[in-house]
């Protein structure tokens, strides 16, 4: 694989073609008229399959080399490009791993395309329920035993799916869960959407993609230099077809895959190859001076920086340190109301927010001044909490915190006759709608489940605190969709 090394960048191939006489006889209809349309947009390099520039969805030439290198670098046995973001890639990969009808263990903090895929395929879905983390309140790692227990109970899954690391940049045990899964001839499925960096530094946690997992998929747009909807989708081991593999994602990537965003992600991936241990070295400093100065903070808290100590989260085998995760617990903030803080007064702009708490998301191109400017500004806020006296809530802020009761698959509850309930009356009832935080796009509800009080509480809590809460039907705070069940076939 030598040869690949010394390839140009698919973006020089698309400026060189750009440059030539060729004449655009073909899509996109833009006809790379930047005299027309100006060079705002990379008009010029926004090519389809023409000769010489290979076929993504049968790719022997070009895009083949790229994608074979990627996979050399990373020790998969198959990598893909992925230009319709991680979602197509995990449409693609659990429908490759199983079959029409069959069973599926997922991780119940799965991102909401998991979930399409089982109302898509008619799947039967068995929950795995995250630990719970006390200090923080948010979802821990899937233990080995829960993984254990529900293969044992549940011999005839066809796929386990969890998603690791989570948002917060929690991560699971993926070694010892591929052990447990192989060994009833289950293939692992890893959602490492948040975890694509974790192949370049041995200062994060270790990819899946070296772990034992059968399919990984990783969304370079989120935490490394790539444009957005630019992912990769990794193929490992024997258990799942690498041409049942590409003929899913042909099914559920676009046909005109953009040579821009592909162009993104080889260049993404050689600034790495060639300067990504100089990156992650100064990245890891910046983070580890960002940490040592959260330990001045004396009632804002940062998960596993300052004087948060990894060793007070059990329920983490990993976790990711380019995550900021702070919790405004008991200072009388909100996480809305502190995320709306640093963006007002110190020109910073958060991830996320919700509950307690607001999401920080740094990578490699985070300068020293944008790192210094987030400690400065936390510690800011942190000193304008001392005449504040908020009581100390009971971690009212997490995303879920119980398995909700399954009454049907969620593609008959999608099926079904639904009417909308006034939410006060909905409690027992069984929903037939998503209802979800955005981000990070984890179901708080799924089609199926039984509505409890609990759940009732949450979404009050939540929009108390200004999370931002969606339902299919749009009908929330007021009202929720649920299955009628005098129309319900038995």
């Amino acid at each position: 694989m030598d040869k690949h090394t010394t390839q140009p960048y698919l973006l020089d191939r698309l400026k060189a073609h750009a440059a030539s006489d060729s004449i655009p006889m073909h899509m996109p209809g833009h006809k790379r008229n930047i005299a027309l349309l100006g060079t705002d947009l990379p008009y010029n390099i926004d090519i389809t399959e023409i000769e010489g520039f290979d076929n993504l969805h049968g790719a022997s030439g070009i895009l083949n080399e790229y994608m074979e290198e990627i996979a050399v670098f990373y020790g998969t046995k198959r990598s893909y490009y992925l230009v319709n973001g991680s979602t197509c890639g995990i449409l693609a990969g659990i429908r490759a791993a199983t079959r029409r009808g069959g069973k599926i263990a997922v991780a119940r903090n799965c991102h909401k395309s998991v979930y399409h895929a089982i109302e898509l395929f008619g799947l039967e879905a068995v929950y795995l329920m995250p630990e719970l983390d006390e200090t923080f309140g948010i979802h821990g790692g899937i233990s080995t035993a829960n993984i254990a227990d529900t293969l044992t109970k549940h011999p005839d899954t066809q796929l386990v799916v969890l998603t690791s690391p989570t948002y917060e940049g929690v991560v699971s045990d993926i070694s010892a869960i591929a052990d447990i899964c192989h060994a009833q001839g289950i293939p692992l499925m890893v959602d490492e959407a948040h975890g694509s960096h974790f192949n370049y530094s041995e200062h994060f946690p270790t990819s899946a993609t070296a772990l034992g997992a059968d399919i990984v998929i990783q969304s370079l747009h989120k935490t490394l230099p790539s444009l957005t909807m630019t992912s990769l989708a990794h193929l490992n081991g024997s258990l799942v077809r690498p041409e049942e593999m590409s003929r899913q994602l042909a099914i559920f990537e676009s046909s005109s895959p953009s040579y821009v965003l592909m162009a993104s992600i080889d260049r993404c991936f050689r600034l790495l190859k060639d300067e990504g241990e100089h990156l992650f070295e100064s990245y890891n400093q910046r983070l580890t001076d960002f940490s040592k100065k959260m330990e001045q903070l004396k009632h804002l808290m940062v998960l596993c920086h300052g004087n948060d100590n990894p060793s007070t989260h059990p329920t983490f085998f990993a976790f990711d340190q380019g995550k900021i995760l702070i919790s405004a617990q008991g200072t009388g903030l909100t996480g809305q109301e502190l995320s709306e803080t640093l963006r007002s007064y110190h020109h910073i702009e958060m991830e996320m927010a919700y509950g307690d708490h607001a999401l920080a998301m740094t990578s490699v191109c985070d300068t020293d001044a944008a790192m210094d400017a987030l400690a400065d500004a936390l510690l800011a806020i942190d000193r304008t909490l001392d005449s504040l006296n908020g009581e100390h809530s009971q971690n009212d802020g997490i995303l879920f915190f119980a398995l909700p009761e399954k009454q049907c698959e969620i593609w008959q509850a999608l099926e079904s006759e639904k009417i909308d309930c006034p939410i006060e009356n909905a409690i027992g009832q069984t929903a037939a709608e998503y209802v979800w935080a955005y981000p990070p796009g984890i179901p708080l509800l799924v089609p199926g489940e039984r509505i409890n009080d609990g759940f009732i509480r949450q979404i009050h809590t939540l929009l108390e605190k200004g999370t931002k809460v969606y339902s299919d039907a749009d009908g929330l705070p007021k009202n929720i969709r649920i299955m009628h069940h005098e129309r319900l076939a038995h």
